[in-house]
């Protein structure tokens, strides 16, 4: 493959045409655009996992991703749906990782693992925050959407939240994301997020000229 056609192809991913879409327009077969994008996927995943950790003004949620529902179980606790941790800093960066529930245990060790110990976090009312001051986070506060309070001062959440919004949205374009992938494609939206400030296919290239695919 030429190095234009490869070029037209990362152009194509940074515009965030679908596979089919890219393979038609590059006349590249779709099952080559795919490993492409596989290894770009993964390249942008490590960037994100080896990312320092997050500090200042941290507002911290759990979102459902997932088309399947089961009548009388929504919100926390739905069945079928992978659940997914995220940290924004305010005017910074987000991170996500996928847990396998929104324990008091989980939520802990993922907050601990990514944000440092001095911290303001900023949270809802979920029990699986009470308990952060215990292990070091000396500055919590929480808003409570169960009392329709959906902001108190300086401590409203819905940053995190519109990162939820927009990542469901994008997802929802691709009619169903393998689950084998979906920890993939949420770290392309959290990359993606990340690096909004700046040239994304600039941004791209660099981190393929650091580490080839």
């Amino acid at each position: 493959m030429s190095e234009a056609k490869f070029r037209a192809i990362i152009r194509y991913f940074v515009h965030d045409l679908p596979a089919s879409k890219i393979a038609d327009l590059s006349d590249i077969s779709r099952p080559t655009i795919n490993k492409i994008l596989l290894k770009l996927r993964i390249r942008m995943a490590q960037v994100c996992e080896d990312s320092s950790p997050l500090s200042g003004e941290i507002e911290v949620d759990e979102s459902y991703f997932g088309a399947r529902r089961v009548r009388g179980k929504r919100g926390r606790g739905a069945s079928g749906k992978t659940i997914v941790f995220g940290l924004l800093e305010r005017q910074g960066k987000v991170y996500t990782e996928i847990v396998p529930d929104a324990s008091k245990k989980q939520l802990q060790a993922a907050i601990r693992g990514k944000a440092s110990l001095d911290s303001i976090i900023h949270s809802d009312g979920w029990r699986g925050y009470n308990g952060l001051v215990d292990v070091g986070y000396e500055k919590h506060l929480r808003v409570h959407h169960g009392k329709n309070e959906f902001a108190r001062g300086n401590c409203p959440i819905n940053g995190i939240e519109s990162f939820w919004s927009s990542a469901k949205r994008r997802l929802a374009k691709f009619n169903g994301v393998p689950r084998q992938t979906f920890h993939l494609h949420l770290k392309e939206c959290e990359f993606r997020f990340n690096h909004r400030a700046e040239n994304l296919y600039d941004r791209i290239l660099t981190l393929l000229r650091e580490n080839p695919l």
